[in-house]
């Protein structure tokens, strides 16, 4: 998913004001990113179904995850700087592992098409944190397209029909770490640069797998462990390919496109494990997206009327 599972390397500037052809090279990263996304989740999934805990999985993407964060920060020459918020970068690392661990495990129990579904309400998570942290203003149009989410969440969910039920929790609990992590990022503000953050991240969460990881370790076979690393390079090159996308045009151009992954996730889930999400699954689905959609034009909204505030 886009989120959690990967989007850390998002934090980078974003272009406010692009050129088509830049609007259209930060589409074609979207949709390549989605695709890698969709593959890293596939690849947890098939690991899942063949007994390694959530956890582990998590942890050797989280060794490719370290690689790429520390190659960033020697190129961007910030490994000497000491975070300037530590106990939010710390806490924004906390954050982050819990959402890609608890969406893993989500995977064991439901469909990709269903976990990647229920993961689109974090635009939801954020607004509802971003009053109680930030002190944010949302008006009634943005509070009704967070209960039309919900709403979606439920039909996918569909309790009391035995369908998903408890399992749907995980992807659920998800969403809201990686919101957490979205509202920790904005409350730290501009402070430390990016590869800073990234990298405070990316070795905050390595040493808590790491920690955990003894309890209950399946000893992987080389396959297993192949897969287990080629997830964490789809997983870190999508989240990278987003770093570039964002630097080419604004979030609220390429947001939209970023829902083109239950596409591929539906694709994948047919392909690989014979499964085709139901009708209630793809109704919820349509309309968790046409809540996070207009989430994303109600941002570009209040951003215009910001900024014409300040000239």
């Amino acid at each position: 998913m886009l989120e959690a599972a990967g989007k850390d390397f998002a934090l980078s500037a974003t272009t406010t004001d692009a050129a088509p052809e830049r609007v259209l090279r930060g589409i074609l990263l979207i949709l390549a990113s989605v695709v890698l996304f969709s593959v890293s989740d596939a690849m947890a999934k098939l690991l899942r179904l063949q007994g390694l805990p959530a956890v582990e999985i998590a942890w050797l993407r989280y060794i490719v995850f370290v690689v790429l964060a520390f190659g960033l920060a020697a190129h961007g020459r910030v490994l000497r700087q000491r975070p300037k918020r530590l106990r939010l970068q710390l806490l924004r690392g906390v954050t982050l592992v819990g959402s890609a661990v608890l969406f893993v495990a989500g995977l064991g129990h439901l469909q990709i098409a269903e976990a990647t579904a229920i993961s689109y309400i974090s635009p939801g998570f954020v607004t509802a944190l971003s009053i109680i942290f930030l002190g944010e203003k949302v008006g009634v149009r943005r509070w009704a397209a967070v209960a039309a989410g919900f709403l979606g969440v439920l039909i996918v969910i569909r309790p009391g029909s035995g369908a998903i039920q408890s399992a749907a929790l995980f992807p659920l609990a998800s969403a809201l770490c990686w919101a957490a992590t979205i509202v920790i990022t904005r409350r730290m503000g501009a402070g430390d640069r990016t590869e800073t953050t990234v990298l405070g991240s990316a070795g905050t969460g390595l040493v808590i797998l790491s920690a955990l990881v003894p309890f209950g370790f399946v000893v992987p076979n080389l396959p297993q462990l192949g897969l287990g690393l080629a997830h964490g390079i789809c997983s870190s090159l999508g989240q990278y390919i987003v770093i570039l996308a964002y630097r080419q045009a604004a979030a609220s151009a390429l947001a939209p496109f970023s829902y083109v992954q239950l596409l591929f996730s539906t694709s994948l889930g047919w392909l690989i494990f014979s499964s085709v999400p139901d009708g209630g699954t793809l109704l919820g689905a349509a309309v968790i997206i046409g809540s996070g959609l207009y989430t994303v034009h109600r941002e570009r909204v209040r951003a215009r009327e910001r900024a014409a505030a300040r000239a």
